[in-house]
């Protein structure tokens, strides 16, 4: 089968498209003939060795797919061959073929097309857990939602509307972003880059800051957020893209402040994965959730893609097909 592989890291051009051998399913997993791959910012960490863990050489990127169940391992009764899945793989989605935990396999509905069904299980839980269970968000709440215009962030956006925040502000780094973000739902924007984005922030919402502010950036806008919170207020931070993160903990004390960390992984093996999943679905059903897909590419043009992401002017989910 064809496959993107890299053999060892370094800078997008390491990625290359392979004949290897189709996976075989082992127990408990399922053999997934892949429709779609969703591409993520951690992928490229990995092709660096810049992620939490030494990926083994040669190694295929690609943890979210998309597809048709091919094989089935031995003690996976709950699926069945040809039926559309999508499925959180630990790698190997950059493939014509992967294999996958059968847990972490969910039926596609019909009415979801692959694409969106690739795009909807990394950034589609991410900011649906961090703004409902973490954040418990609910009608009234006011949201600040940083880079907006990338795949959290402009999930993160309709989902709080869903939820029924009724002030989300949202920050990007260029106009375009910015107007991309108020086409997602938000009601007021703010420029990241300037120097008073936060005053700016403060002023969206008369003075009084926001309930919940979902955070992977690192650094100045750390420090920065905190100072937008209303009393009681959450910080959730899942990520730090531009820097490390120091602060000295009694700043939350005068407001009682919250800081909370999300992590996927250790989501995955939480009942509610598939619940989750299966809400989003139903979102998207209804008509309220659109997946905002920025570009599709082929197999043979995951150095492009990978070109795109770093370079941080891509707006919503890249996705690759085989």
């Amino acid at each position: 089968m064809k496959a993107i592989q890299f053999h060892e890291f370094g800078s997008p051009d390491v990625l290359r498209l392979e004949d290897i051998a189709t996976p075989e399913p082992q127990t408990g997993e399922v053999l997934i003939r892949v429709q779609a791959c969703g591409v993520n910012f951690a992928d490229t960490l990995q092709r660096k060795n810049q992620y939490i863990y030494t990926p083994e050489l040669p190694f295929t990127p690609g943890t979210e797919v998309s597809g048709t169940i091919e094989r089935l391992g031995d003690g996976v009764e709950s699926f069945s061959v040809g039926q559309r899945v999508i499925a959180f793989t630990k790698d190997g989605g950059y493939a014509e073929y992967v294999v996958a935990p059968a847990h972490l396999t969910v039926i596609l509905p019909e009415e979801i097309d692959f694409d969106s069904g690739a795009a909807i299980i990394t950034q589609g839980l991410t900011a649906f857990q961090m703004l409902k269970t973490l954040g418990q968000v609910q009608r009234g709440n006011s949201v600040l939602i940083h880079a907006a215009a990338g795949g959290v962030g402009s999930l993160a956006v309709q989902i709080a509307k869903i939820l029924g925040a009724n002030h989300i502000v949202a920050t990007a780094g260029s106009a375009e972003k910015l107007e991309f973000a108020k086409s997602s739902g938000a009601d007021s924007v703010v420029n990241y880059r300037d120097a008073d984005w936060s005053v700016q922030v403060m002023h969206a919402t008369d003075g009084k800051g926001v309930d919940v502010i979902l955070e992977a950036v690192g650094g100045d806008i750390f420090q920065k957020s905190l100072g937008c919170l209303t009393s009681f207020g959450k910080l959730i931070v899942y990520g730090r893209s531009s820097g490390s993160t120091v602060f000295d903990p009694i700043i939350l004390l005068d407001k009682t402040l919250s800081v909370v960390g999300f992590s996927l992984y250790n989501f995955l093996e939480n009942p509610l994965y598939t619940d989750s999943l299966n809400e989003l679905f139903g979102y998207i059903k209804q008509g309220h959730l659109k997946m905002q897909i920025g570009g599709i590419y082929p197999l043979a043009e995951a150095t492009k893609v990978h070109e795109l992401i770093e370079s941080r002017s891509t707006q919503g989910k890249l996705i690759i097909k085989p």
